[in-house]
């Protein structure tokens, strides 16, 4: 099982688990994350560019050919230092490098340590569409840490924080008012860190019930189905969207379909458009762009069939529904009625 450590020092929590390791360790950050990475004796560092664009093929040859070059072997493990960019790509070319190698995932964003570092999705994306291609596969261990948030700028904390109103809203309705009632800036690292095992339990409970998304881990789901068409939507027309914002459209995009198809409140969905819209920048398209976002839901990997668009739903806060689908003209009332609420 998957080891998950709380910390407020994850530089001594990550040289403790290296001390065993008897094969080579390859330190993998990003251009930002490069500089501050811990220093561990006898790790090859690997540096790819940043963003998520760069999660690509061309990203994961690179560290392919860092290990071969390093003399990386089946003993061998991969630190993933950085966000959720890191925490996929490295985790998907440490899982396919020689069958499988070893690897542990550092956070250093909101975002990361809730999302992306835990639960075992790795991939890359590919053809313009969001981790097209990946495996299921966990980090031998997460070291998660407030610590690093301090830096982050605001866009890039509610972006994390976004996943986690997300999990509160699948199993815990009091803890999504609560989450939704605080400045997530003013929280203290301490609070955070708290916060953050209560929502990474959420999904770890979750993920051990059903590693390979075969039922309740679609639960997760919730939000992405539109929220990575708004992503890749921004992807294509040059102006990139954080995932974890792009989420909290989809979240509320997706409550829409809800009260439409499943009778969700509709002052749970007024409670959130105003959080959303006092938080977040809107997503900027038109009733012109509908059938380019249609068409990226149907593209999601979600999906059994191209012809039905599959959507976790809620029919309360804490009361999700699996495999839903709606119908063309419900997705594009929904779409009529988010871009109302926010004045888009």
């Amino acid at each position: 099982m998957q080891e998950l450590i709380f910390t407020d020092d994850p530089a001594a929590a990550l040289g403790r688990l290296l001390r065993s390791r008897t094969g080579r360790v390859f330190m993998l950050a990003d251009e930002n994350t490069a500089a501050f990475a811990p220093s561990i004796a006898g790790c090859t560092p690997v540096v790819v560019p940043a963003g998520d664009d760069n999660k690509t093929l061309k990203s994961a040859r690179i560290i392919w050919q860092a290990m071969v070059d390093g003399g990386a072997t089946r003993l061998s493990t991969v630190v993933n230092f950085g966000g959720g960019m890191i925490s996929d790509l490295g985790g998907f070319a440490a899982a396919t490098f020689k069958r499988g190698i070893s690897f542990i995932n550092v956070p250093t964003t909101l975002l990361a340590a809730v999302d992306a570092a835990v639960g075992g999705k790795t991939g890359i994306n590919f053809a313009g569409l969001k981790n097209e291609i990946g495996v299921f596969r966990e980090a031998d261990a997460v070291v998660i840490s407030a610590t690093y948030f301090s830096t982050l700028p605001r866009a890039e904390l509610m972006s994390g924080y976004a996943e986690m109103v997300k999990h509160s809203l699948i199993a815990d309705a009091a803890g999504y008012g609560r989450l939704i009632a605080v400045d997530p800036a003013a929280i203290p690292p301490s609070a955070m860190l708290e916060l953050l095992r209560d929502s990474v339990e959420i999904k770890r409970r979750i993920v051990s019930a059903d590693p390979s998304e075969r039922g309740i881990r679609k639960a997760l789901n919730l939000g992405h189905t539109v929220g990575h068409a708004f992503e890749e939507f921004a992807l294509l027309k040059s102006c990139p969207l954080p995932h974890g914002a792009a989420v909290a459209h989809g979240l509320l995009a997706e409550m829409v379909i809800a009260n439409l198809c499943l009778g969700f409140p509709s002052d749970e969905l007024y409670r959130y458009a105003a959080w959303l819209q006092a938080n977040y920048a809107p997503v900027r398209f038109t009733c012109d762009d509908y059938p380019q976002l249609l068409g990226l839901m149907a593209h999601d990997k979600k999906n059994a069939s191209p012809d039905a668009i599959n959507f976790t739903l809620l029919a309360a806060p804490a009361d999700p529904r699996i495999d839903c689908t709606a119908t063309l003209s419900d997705i594009t009332a929904a779409l009529d009625i988010f871009r109302d609420l926010l004045s888009c």
